[in-house]
């Protein structure tokens, strides 16, 4: 007779977890060097379109910053599309409904021992917290009719399949924001060396002049490092709101995922 062969165990699905930062950021830099050329440095902003002095507006004025804007403008791009981009991943992680009713729902199928109902939940829900609900309730199901293991060894297999699943989701969740919590401080050190480059050049005028400094080349000196620090501090202040908004919905979902593992585990002890 022939020996029929096991088929392997499916392996689960690559999770996608966002944009890759390397492709984009240097796409955002072009972008930003061309915004400051072309669109804060069009001459329509200056009343000397040669020279690029004396700025009109507020575009003529940040082009005016220096070579460090483009940077900072780079900087600001990224925790804008980083920030849509994370929104949109949470938004899908956080799956259809309410969090609570479907948590509450699942702990009730649970003391009802309708493990079938409960996995119908988990595929309404179609989100972080109930693809590892499914997981768990399709472990959950196996244990009970598994006579090999002890009470305590099917409690630790459940405990380990909820950690595995809440392991390979939370990296989907979690990538990028390492992204906005160095551009809070970095953008703040660019900002402080545009500053610095400005009231290099500020001293320059004051020593140029001798005696009667050159009052133009002192101002744009001084301009210069009051649009960086502005630009710098404006990004960095809203990377640090973005991120610590983000790191809290990624905790409330860690949370949810807690709180159904722990109501499986003792409900499992209180059932088996």
């Amino acid at each position: 007779m022939e020996k029929k062969t096991k088929a392997p165990a499916a392996k689960p699905a690559k999770k996608s977890a966002g944009i890759n930062p390397a492709y984009v950021i240097p796409i955002l830099l072009i972008i930003a060097v061309l915004i400051y050329v072309f669109v804060l440095g069009a001459p329509a902003n200056f009343e000397d379109p040669e020279t690029k002095h004396d700025p009109k507006g507020t575009l003529g004025i940040i082009y005016s910053g220096g070579v460090i804007v483009p940077i900072l403008m780079t900087f600001m791009l990224v925790v804008l599309v980083f920030t849509i981009e994370r929104l949109i991943t949470l938004s899908k992680a956080a799956g259809k409904g309410n969090l609570d009713a479907f948590v509450s729902r699942v702990r009730t199928l649970l003391d009802q021992n309708n493990l079938a109902d409960a996995l119908k939940e988990c595929e309404k829900q179609k989100g972080t917290v109930g693809n590892v609900t499914k997981v768990a309730v399709e472990k959950y199901a196996q244990l009970q009719g598994d006579n090999a293991l002890n009470k305590e060894q099917k409690l630790a297999a459940l405990q380990k399949e909820i950690e595995e699943a809440t392991t390979l989701e939370l990296p989907m969740l979690e990538k990028n924001l390492t992204i906005l919590s160095t551009l809070a401080a970095v953008s703040t050190l660019v900002a402080l060396l545009g500053t610095v480059l400005g009231m290099i050049r500020s001293f320059f005028a004051l020593g140029a002049g001798g005696g009667a400094p050159d009052a133009s080349a002192l101002a744009k000196g001084i301009a210069e490092a009051l649009i960086n620090t502005a630009l710098g501090i404006s990004t960095s202040a809203i990377s640090i709101i973005i991120y610590n908004y983000l790191t809290a919905s990624i905790d409330t979902l860690t949370y949810k995922i807690d709180e159904i593992g722990m109501s499986l585990q003792q409900n499992f002890s209180a059932h088996n």
